[in-house]
């Protein structure tokens, strides 16, 4: 019991990271990409190709990683979100995230094939059980995440300006504040921290063409139980999400997860829409 625990949480760090990295588009653009969770799941195919097919270190691997997710996080705000919220205010981003995932989905199956492919040891490590570096590295690192993210927007001016913009994008531009470069920008950041999740979760999920919508759905629901914007609940959500997913297999079979992760989102929108941490917005009508 005790490993299923602990497989829950390392599963909830990842989705904690996933909603991460969804409030961190947001608060510049206010769109939910669904192309998310494939930033993990490029991240992590680049750093497998590199390492196991060149037979390149590992370090060399994470540089790839990191690369391939700033490339495609600059890509998708590029083709899939910039003349959509130009020219628009509906959600027509919808369908263009969605478009672009599916397409970078079905590429990766091309190129890399269908089969998970384990993934190599990031640290060296003789011992293995609860202990094992593929439960904890996710853990530690959706926690490095997140406290990063709060010093980024309290301590730097690129975090600040991407608060401001959350607050009102129209008083930022009018400020002088280059709405799109920002926009932009916190795209690659979020593509950046995807590929790094992927990255320390790999000996967990494997290196997966698949992995990118399971990991977005996942990060999604993780995101609205503990609300949008905040690190915390992201964090709050993804534990809560992670452990649930662990035992619903343990005791009942894989064959519900998807059941009990869509039920706890339905509940809580019943009983708080907000989330378990997010802030009741004032509407004027």
């Amino acid at each position: 019991m005790l490993l299923v625990i602990i497989s829950g949480l390392a599963l909830g760090g990842l989705y904690g990271m996933t909603a991460l990295v969804y409030n961190v588009m947001y608060s510049t653009s206010k769109v939910l990409s669904f192309g998310t969770g494939q930033f993990a799941m490029v991240g992590g195919i680049c750093a497998a190709w590199v390492v196991l097919d060149l037979h390149w270190p590992v370090w060399v691997g994470l540089i790839a990683c990191l690369l391939a997710g700033a490339v495609f996080g600059w890509l998708s705000e590029l083709i899939a979100v910039r003349r959509i919220v130009a020219v628009s205010d509906e959600h027509l981003w919808v369908l263009s995230t969605l478009a672009l995932a599916t397409m970078v989905q079905e590429a990766m199956s091309l190129v890399w094939g269908t089969d998970p492919t384990p993934f190599p040891r990031v640290l060296p490590q003789e011992f293995a059980g609860v202990m094992d570096q593929k439960f904890w590295l996710p853990l530690l690192l959706s926690v490095a995440m997140a406290v990063g993210l709060q010093q980024f927007y309290r301590h730097s001016m690129t975090g600040k300006l991407f608060i401001a913009m959350s607050e009102d994008t129209f008083a930022a531009r009018a400020r002088g504040v280059s709405t799109d470069r920002m926009r932009a920008e916190s795209f690659v950041l979020a593509g950046v921290l995807g590929a790094l999740s992927g990255f320390a979760a790999g000996q967990l999920t494997f290196a997966d063409f698949a992995l990118g919508t399971a990991l977005g759905l996942s990060g999604f629901i993780a995101l609205a139980v503990g609300g949008i914007g905040s690190s915390i609940g992201a964090l709050v959500g993804g534990a809560i999400l992670g452990t649930l997913t662990a035992l619903t297999t343990y005791y009942f079979g894989a064959q519900y997860q998807k059941t009990i992760a869509i039920g706890l989102l339905i509940l809580l929108l019943v009983v708080r829409p907000q989330g378990l941490f997010g802030a009741t917005q004032v509407r004027q009508v």
